[in-house]
């Protein structure tokens, strides 16, 4: 069954029209809060942007959270409060599995172990790709455009490909200590 018999029918070109433009165009913190709510998520304050497909299943996001523009989040993902996603990310909580007798990918891998734990007061930057079975622990950083294939611990500060600890946030002062190699 498609979406639009689910829901009522065919859409009539007006009301296409103001759909497209509130999809694509309306990112501001009212619109935002009414797609989350609209698309189930009923916390305070969790804020969708335009274009981000959030497939989760019955799992919520916490309170004050934020998805940004054409994030993708997909599968057994918890996502907790205060955290902020950037535009373009990327968490999927299971991969395609290869399968000998077929000669190709088809089954889902073990939905336990990829499971995806996103930690109160986290920032995911733009373009971030989390892989299953990874958590990233309380008020973490990681920067642009960084994978991230493994645990991060809380309050730390990660980037790359694959993601390595770059640095760590002092709890107590807020300030950012960046580690340095040496030459």
């Amino acid at each position: 069954m498609s979406v639009q018999e689910k829901f009522g029918g065919e859409l009539s070109e007006e009301e296409f029209r103001k759909f497209t433009l509130y999809t694509t165009q309306s990112s501001n913190f009212e619109d935002d809060n009414s797609r989350s709510l609209i698309l189930g998520f009923v916390n305070e304050r969790v804020r969708i942007a335009p274009g981000a497909i959030v497939r989760i299943g019955d799992n919520q996001i916490g309170q004050r959270s934020y998805v940004g523009l054409y994030s993708y989040i997909n599968g057994d993902v918890t996502i907790g409060e205060n955290v902020l996603i950037g535009p373009h990310a990327s968490i999927v909580a299971s991969n395609h599995t290869y399968s000998a007798e077929d000669d190709f990918f088809s089954g889902r891998s073990d939905l336990d172990k990829g499971k995806v734990v996103i930690e109160d007061g986290v920032w995911l930057t733009s373009g971030v790709v989390i892989t299953p079975g990874v958590t990233i622990g309380r008020c973490s950083l990681v920067c642009a455009n960084s994978v991230v294939t493994s645990d991060v611990a809380p309050y730390s500060i990660v980037g790359g490909t694959p993601a390595v600890l770059l640095g760590n946030i002092d709890r107590e002062t807020g300030k950012y200590t960046w580690f340095t190699k040496e030459k």
